[in-house]
């Protein structure tokens, strides 16, 4: 995102400045207990607080951020037990997601499946000091995108978002990493190959493998503190 904030169209400062915040906690800048304090966010964008105020409510709303007596508004912690709601939902989504992928299967989506899973390939093949966390998440936009349901779309990426922000370290082990990626081929190869049933089953399997791993970081994480 550019770092022009001029407020010629107030709409898309609102929605800049909320993807500009939440992108800064995704991408870990800002912390868990970490303050966010409008006037120095609106000093650092040079622009008023009342877009910084909407895109904190935004992000509260939203589970990001939350507001505590004396403290203000700080980037929100996540337990164990909103790690297992959240799964429970992403779960049902993704399953769903992956069963729309094979019914709407078109010739410009199955090549992009396959382009992507000789990605995946090429990548396991040459894993050392490798980041999958990018193609992660190319990995889920191409599942999330060929359901072709846009509000689906728009809460698969609202709840992946959400577990990247507070358990980073869940995907960042290296064995899970991998075994991350040869689950995403799996699923891949059945949604090309039109396999409804097993494009659902490995779906599930993916989503209970990350969820065990990212409740295991958090453990650990808490630990370390």
């Amino acid at each position: 995102m550019g770092n022009n904030w001029a407020e010629e169209d107030l709409i898309s400062l609102r929605e800049r400045v909320f993807i500009h915040i939440k992108d800064l906690i995704l991408e870990g800048e800002f912390k868990t207990g970490d303050r966010l304090v409008e006037r120095e966010l609106a000093e650092r964008l040079n622009i008023s607080r009342t877009p910084i105020r909407e895109a904190l409510f935004r992000l509260e709303s939203q589970g990001f951020v939350k507001t505590v007596p004396r403290k203000g508004v700080i980037v929100a912690d996540i337990s164990e037990k909103e790690i297992i709601e959240v799964f429970t939902i992403l779960s049902s989504l993704e399953v769903l997601a992956a069963k729309l992928a094979v019914q709407k299967l078109d010739d410009e989506t199955k090549s992009k499946f396959v382009e992507y899973s000789k990605k995946v390939e090429d990548c396991l093949k040459n894993q050392k000091d490798t980041d999958f966390t990018p193609l992660h998440g190319e990995l889920n936009h191409l599942l999330y995108s060929s359901a072709k349901n846009t509000k689906l779309y728009d809460m698969l990426s609202g709840l992946s978002d959400y577990i990247r922000a507070f358990a980073k370290t869940g995907y960042k082990n290296p064995g899970r990493a991998v075994q991350s990626m040869e689950e995403h081929l799996r699923i891949m190869e059945a949604i090309i190959n039109q396999e409804i049933e097993m494009a659902e089953y490995l779906t599930k399997i993916h989503i209970e493998n990350s969820r065990k791993a990212y409740i295991e970081a958090v453990k650990l994480g808490k630990k370390e503190k």
